[in-house]
């Protein structure tokens, strides 16, 4: 049986940009944008309408930017993966977009090929981030952060918050991982917000950069 293409909806005030990345996705990379539009007040309608695996937003809108847009999104009780794709390379926005739960931090100036398959890996579940930031996001992720505090806190987790936290450093979905654990999806989101809770960070990105960065901790 044909796998049906992954549906994505665009959110950008520029039209030449929705244009351009919809001929991308589409033609080069198989996935159906169901709905573009550069009007954020469209959005939410949309993503009841269409249920899409992924929304790619901008971040800096005239009439309401992406990060308040994403944050109205999850008050409507709507929880569809975003990925901010920007012009902005700053530290700050990259920490606000992970704050907000945002799935992955794209570049607009990245080779067009690589967008087509960070988003293409986004919408099927997996964290991404343009290899641009992800030095910031180490960083965000070190400061104030020294290797015995890490160590302390994931001494904090459960044998299977340990185990969920290693998936989620393979940037695995919530239903990959319970397939994996053979748990359910349900256990897997409470297990994930635990370990969001008592590692003090704030979204799954930020998990998976915390346990590749401990894993190398543990092995010095």
């Amino acid at each position: 049986m044909t796998e049906a293409p992954l549906k994505i909806v665009l959110v950008d005030d520029h039209s030449l940009c929705r244009n351009g990345l919809t001929d991308l996705l589409q033609q080069r990379g198989g996935m159906q944008v169901a709905a573009s539009t550069g009007d954020p007040t469209l959005v939410v309608d949309m993503l009841r309408e269409h249920a899409p695996s992924l929304v790619v937003l901008d971040l800096r809108m005239p009439t309401t930017d992406g990060l308040t847009l994403l944050r109205q999104i999850r008050a409507e009780g709507l929880d569809t993966p975003a990925l901010f794709l920007t012009m902005s390379d700053s530290q700050d926005d990259l920490a606000a977009a992970l704050r907000a739960g945002a799935r992955g931090y794209l570049l607009k100036d990245m080779e067009p090929e690589d967008v087509v398959v960070a988003i293409d890996r986004a919408a099927r579940g997996e964290i991404t981030v343009a290899p641009a930031m992800t030095a910031k996001l180490a960083q965000l992720l070190r400061s104030g952060d020294k290797a015995s505090d890490r160590r302390d806190l994931l001494a904090t987790l459960t044998a299977r918050e340990r185990e969920v936290l290693e998936h989620l450093a393979r940037g695995e979905s919530n239903k990959i991982i319970a397939r994996a654990l053979d748990i359910s999806h349900d256990t897997v989101k409470l297990h994930v917000r635990h370990i969001l809770a008592k590692l003090n960070l704030s979204s799954r990105v930020e998990a998976a950069v915390f346990a590749v960065e401990a894993r190398a901790i543990e092995a010095r």
